[in-house]
C-alpha cells in the first residue's frame, strides 16, 4: 500500500487508487491514512465528520462510509495481480475494538518516511555534519506536493492536523536553509528565500535568514531593507517589535565592514560577529 497525505489524498492499493470522490468516505479516509497503523475509534471519526456535533444515526453512518472504502479496496485487491495470498477488504481495513485501522502491509506512508528523514538531518545538524543535514532534510522536504489534505474537506481533527503538520514542513524547511548557509550557499538560497518571505510575512526566522543571504551576496542596503519592511509588519499587523535576536543580527549588518561576500565564512558576518537566526522549535 502506498498512503500520502502531504499534499492531496493518496492512496493506493495494488497500484490502484482507493480515494473516494464523495467528501465524507473522503474524510474518513484521510484521518485513517493520517493515523495508518493505528486504530482510530469510531467517536474521532464522527467528531471529524460532524465537527463536534454527530447526529444520532452517526456510528451506523460511519460504518457505511468504511464499507464503501472496503469496496474499493476490494475492487482494487481484484484488479491487482496480488497472488493466492492477497489480503482481503478486512484485512486491509480493519475493524478493531472501538475503532477502525488502515493497515499499510508495510508499505510507503509519506508523513511516516518525511518523520525519518527529518529526525536524520535534525541529529546530522545537532553533530554538525552540514551537507548530511541539508541533504536528509530536503530529501524529507521533497515528500510535500502541497498543503496537507489539500483536496480534503477537513473538520476538527484534520484541521488540527493540518496545522501541525505544516508548523513540523517549516521547521525542516528553517533547519534546511541553516544547513544551506551554513556551507555558504547563499547566493543559490536568495531566489527560494525571496519567495518565502514574500509567503510568510512575518515569519522572523525566514526574514533573517533572508538578511544573511543577501549580506553575504554583497546587498547589505537590500538587506537592512527587508529588516525594515518586516517590522513595519510585525507593528502595523501584529503591535509589536522584531525579536532582540533579530534587531542584533540588524545591528551587525549595520556595523559590518566592507562588504566582501565571497570572503565571508558560513556562520558569520564580515567583521566576525556571529549570525545566528532564531530557529523554529522542533515538532513531531
Amino acid at each position: 500500500m502506498e498512503i500520502r497525505v502531504l499534499g492531496s489524498l493518496g492512496v493506493r492499493l495494488c497500484g490502484v487508487s482507493v480515494v473516494p470522490s464523495a467528501p465524507k468516505p473522503r474524510q474518513v479516509l484521510a484521518l485513517l491514512a493520517l493515523r495508518a497503523d493505528q486504530v482510530v475509534p469510531a467517536g474521532v471519526l464522527a467528531d471529524e465528520l460532524w465537527s463536534g456535533h454527530p447526529p444520532r444515526s452517526a456510528r451506523t453512518t460511519v460504518q457505511t462510509y468504511v464499507l464503501q472504502l472496503r469496496d474499493l479496496i476490494e475492487r482494487a485487491l481484484a484488479q491487482g495481480d496480488g497472488g493466492p495470498g492477497a489480503s482481503c477488504a478486512k484485512d486491509v481495513l480493519v475493524t478493531s475494538a472501538g475503532g477502525y485501522m488502515l493497515n499499510s502491509g508495510g508499505g510507503l506512508v509519506d508523513l511516516q518516511e518525511f518523520d525519518r528523514l527529518a529526525g536524520h538531518g535534525y541529529r546530522a545538524m545537532d553533530g554538525g555534519d552540514f551537507p548530511l543535514a541539508a541533504r536528509q532534510l530536503g530529501e524529507a522536504l521533497a515528500l510535500w506536493r502541497g498543503p496537507a489534505f489539500a483536496d480534503v474537506p477537513v473538520g476538527g481533527q484534520l484541521a488540527v492536523e493540518a496545522r501541525r503538520l505544516e508548523e513540523t514542513r517549516l521547521c525542516a524547511l528553517d533547519q534546511r536553509i541553516e544547513a544551506d548557509l551554513r556551507l555558504g550557499r547563499h547566493r543559490v538560497l536568495l531566489a527560494e528565500l525571496t519567495v518565502l518571505v514574500d509567503r510568510y510575512r512575518t515569519h522572523e526566522s525566514l526574514h533573517g535568514q533572508y538578511m544573511i543571504a543577501l549580506h553575504r551576496s554583497g546587498r547589505r542596503g537590500e538587506a537592512l531593507e527587508a529588516y525594515q519592511r518586516l517590522r513595519n509588519t510585525l507593528v502595523r499587523e501584529l503591535g509589536m517589535e522584531p525579536s532582540a535576536m533579530l534587531r542584533r543580527l540588524q545591528r551587525s549588518i549595520l556595523l559590518a565592514g566592507p562588504e566582501r561576500p565571497d570572503q565571508e565564512q558560513p556562520g558569520a558576518l564580515a567583521d566576525g560577529a556571529a549570525v545566528r537566526t532564531p530557529p523554529l522549535t522542533r515538532v513531531g
